[in-house]
């Protein structure tokens, strides 16, 4: 049951995570969050840094598809101003709309890798459709609500992968 719970890969932050490294992988597509993974969940809008990551991967070919399970107007006025795809009130960890962000961009889960800072919500749905997943250190210290009830569960979660040994990450959540 844990191994549901487990990142193909983990990365300090989304800027970790280059397109030649994506690329020699074969993954031509990414599935990532926004709140916490992208930005902080209540800054509004990319940092320069952020737009950069995406220029990159746009000039490697990588296909970016943000699915969060935040509101529309939320993802939207983030994602629109950047010309990123977007699917809202996504219901992760549910696989639905981790399979129609991937069938949008035209690649199969072979080629997709999810991104994610949350094994509650983007490593799980990612892993139970079958996705290579990349779990990511949240960007802000601070959650909403429902966030900071999902990091309780996933401390006990990662000091448990710990102990078995089967991560060998620090825990900086």
């Amino acid at each position: 049951m844990f191994k549901q719970f487990m990142p193909s890969e983990h990365a300090k932050s989304i800027f970790d995570i280059k397109p030649e490294e994506l690329k020699a992988k074969g993954i031509k597509g990414i599935i990532t969050d926004l709140d916490n993974t992208l930005v902080e969940w209540d800054r509004p809008l990319a940092t320069p840094e952020l737009i950069i990551w995406f220029e990159e991967m746009r000039a490697q070919g990588i296909l970016v598809t943000i699915v969060s399970n935040n509101k529309e107007i939320r993802v939207k006025s983030f994602a629109d101003p950047l010309q990123i795809p977007f699917i809202f009130e996504a219901r992760k960890p549910f696989r639905r709309a981790f399979h129609r962000a991937a069938a949008a961009m035209g690649i199969n889960r072979e080629e997709t890798v999810v991104i994610g800072d949350q094994l509650l919500t983007d490593i799980l749905g990612g892993n139970r459709g079958g996705y290579h997943t990349i779990l990511v250190v949240p960007v802000a210290k601070t959650d909403g609500f429902w966030t900071k009830m999902n990091r309780r569960i996933e401390r006990r979660i990662l000091r448990y992968l710990k102990r078995k040994g089967m991560i060998e990450w620090e825990d900086n959540n």
